[in-house]
């Protein structure tokens, strides 16, 4: 199942809080989720940092000890992903803990592709081998992640949310080739710190868009250092609503990307 979290802003932000705090914080949702599941597995947070990704990961429980609650406390920046997993294919591991890194790239995704054990032999026969060479674990994540980048390598001025649009319908449709009837889980978030770019199919998604400083709900200080010559904006997109805010679905079976102006943009896969 998993439960993912992308942030992105126009100005370094303090996200603790909405991890750590907020009524349904993504440290919530690791010990249970909304269907009541747990998502106990492993986590991971990813921050930019000089246009690098930053990378914290642990084999266990987010809930579980000091370490994700210390790791959020840490976290000023304009771009994070953070993920709690929950196993479907690939063991508890670090190996196949999220978020996964290439380079300035780095990945999440909550879902499962139906009849991997199929699609895999698939999926590798199309990647470079130092494509293939790069992959350490095991998860469908990780093999969808170095397809998507594979696809990038190949057409460099194609727009990131074009390359992501084709490289989800190709593995959409060679699930409904493998396994017809099972339901796919493919919500995924891509990122260089620069650009944000993600998919919703088969697991709840939403998204909140932030205009302005307010102070936080959950300890009444805001968490940005302003700059008064702008106006603050940011978005959020969740597997689940985390605070009181506004939260929007975003549409089943779609793409979508933070736009330039840092506002939040679908469209139909």
């Amino acid at each position: 199942m998993c439960r993912l979290y992308g942030f992105r802003a126009n100005e370094p932000t303090k996200v603790e809080c909405t991890l750590v705090y907020a009524q349904n914080a993504l440290m919530v949702q690791s010990r249970e989720d909304v269907t009541g599941r747990g998502n106990a597995h492993g986590w991971g947070i990813a921050t930019y940092e000089d246009h690098c990704p930053h990378v914290e990961r642990q084999a266990w429980a987010a809930y579980q000890g000091e370490h994700f609650r210390r790791a959020a406390s840490r976290i000023f920046s304009q771009q994070v992903l953070a993920h709690v997993r929950r196993a479907t294919v690939g063991a508890p591991k670090i190996e196949n803990t999220h978020p996964f890194v290439d380079g300035p790239w780095s990945f999440i995704h909550n879902g499962t592709v139906p009849g991997f054990d199929r699609l895999r032999p698939r999926l590798l026969e199309l990647l470079p081998k130092e494509r293939r060479d790069a992959i350490r674990g095991d998860t469908d994540s990780e093999h969808v992640f170095h397809y998507l980048r594979t696809l990038q390598a190949r057409s460099p001025d194609l727009p990131l949310l074009e390359v992501l649009r084709q490289g989800i319908r190709q593995i959409a449709q060679w699930c409904g080739e493998i396994e017809p009837t099972a339901p796919i889980g493919l919500n995924v978030i891509l990122t260089d710190g620069e650009q944000m770019v993600g998919s919703r199919i088969g697991r709840t998604l939403y998204y909140v868009q932030r205009e302005g400083v307010h102070d936080c709900e959950i300890c009444g200080f805001p968490h940005i250092r302003h700059h008064t010559d702008r106006l603050y904006r940011a978005v959020v997109v969740a597997s689940e609503p985390i605070s009181h805010e506004h939260w929007r679905q975003v549409p089943e079976r779609s793409v979508y990307r933070v736009t330039e102006d840092f506002c939040f943009d679908s469209e139909p896969l």
